[in-house]
């Protein structure tokens, strides 16, 4: 039997199997147990995983971690290697990546601040940490994926040309690149929302949305959802619900973008324009639109004493990939790298 945590709980008793049922404390601790077998990398065996679970706060012995083994390997998400104990398989990396909502809700956000505070890039040295999106393709997609990718990186919309190739079998600090696939890096707009930090500037990320353009020019948002409101990034939510004529727009100038608003405080803004021009000089983001003190940008709503800058999503070129027909699994604000690990597509 297969299937997600939410779904039912096989129950074993005197031989036979019953169902139920799974309720919100086992889903946590069937959760955990995935995150323990995905960040271990090698099988490991009941005891050392009731060890890592009581150190994490969940109270649980090693019977109690094989009772909870066993729903796992019954739904396929986990696997005995012999005498070494379990691994983690493609299905339960899948259903780790999608973990409760529960658990979920505010993560993004939460994560969204995160990463900002562990951005580092320096403007005038080109060094440090930045955010990256990190996009799944099969191998046999590559070429025609970078050429697309360089299609809409090159042709009237300011997305950052960084990018950086992952191997099969890679294991970063968030998502593992399976067999006969291959991992693109992009640079997540939300790096921005770093530099400005780091240059002194308080930042809010408020919302990503979907961005209508006219003649390349941003026209107004179509769409918008919240961070704060979400327990899925907004970017992952239009990309699936197939919102976007990424193409269309670089095309023929008119379609619809991924983008995202920040706010800032408005006597900052002198100080964060300086920062924006050189943030588009060094090809990191690009900059739709910067609005005016309490006014709404773009039609997106902004509060009294601030000023919204909206800026055009990292994922763009991987939502075109999309349109095309390749299918891609993109993971928005997923890590942060060595921005030496980039390079420029050509």
């Amino acid at each position: 039997m297969t299937g997600n945590l939410s779904a039912t709980l096989i129950k074993y008793r005197k031989g036979e199997m019953t169902t139920t049922t799974i309720d919100s404390q086992v889903q946590r601790k069937l959760i955990e147990i995935l995150r323990i077998l995905y960040e271990n990398h090698d099988a490991i065996g009941a005891r050392l995983i009731a060890d890592r679970m009581n150190e994490r706060g969940y109270p649980i012995g090693e019977r109690g971690v094989r009772y909870h083994l066993r729903i796992l390997d019954e739904r396929g998400l986990t696997k005995r290697q012999g005498y070494d104990g379990r691994i983690i398989t493609e299905r339960g990396v899948n259903e780790l990546n999608n973990a409760l909502v529960g658990d979920r809700l505010g993560f993004i956000i939460t994560r969204i601040e995160k990463l900002i505070y562990d951005t580092t890039f320096d403007l005038k040295t080109g060094k440090g940490n930045v955010i990256i999106n990190t996009s799944i393709i099969d191998k046999n997609d590559l070429d025609k994926t970078m050429e697309i990718m360089g299609q809409v990186m090159y042709n009237g919309y300011p997305i950052s040309p960084y990018v950086k190739l992952i191997e099969e079998g890679t294991i970063t600090s968030d998502i593992k690149i399976p067999e006969g696939k291959i991992g693109i890096a992009t640079m997540c707009s939300i790096t921005i929302d770093g530099i400005l930090l780091k240059n002194g500037i308080p930042v809010n990320t408020r919302y990503g949305g979907i961005l209508e353009v006219k003649d390349k020019k941003p026209a107004h948002f179509e769409d918008i959802i919240v961070y704060s409101g979400t327990s899925i990034d907004p970017m992952r939510i239009f990309i699936s619900r197939k919102m976007t004529r990424v193409l269309d727009a670089v095309n023929t100038g008119t379609g619809k973008l991924l983008a995202n608003m920040r706010e800032i405080p408005a006597s900052a803004l002198p100080e964060a324009e300086k920062v924006l021009r050189s943030i588009e000089e060094a090809r990191v983001g690009g900059i739709a639109e910067i609005g005016k003190s309490g006014k709404p940008v773009l039609d997106g709503p902004v509060d009294n004493g601030k000023v919204g800058v909206v800026v055009y999503a990292g994922v763009n070129a991987m939502a075109a990939v999309e349109e095309t027909g390749i299918k891609v699994n993109t993971f928005p604000i997923s890590t942060v790298v060595d921005f030496k690990e980039l390079k420029k597509l050509e």
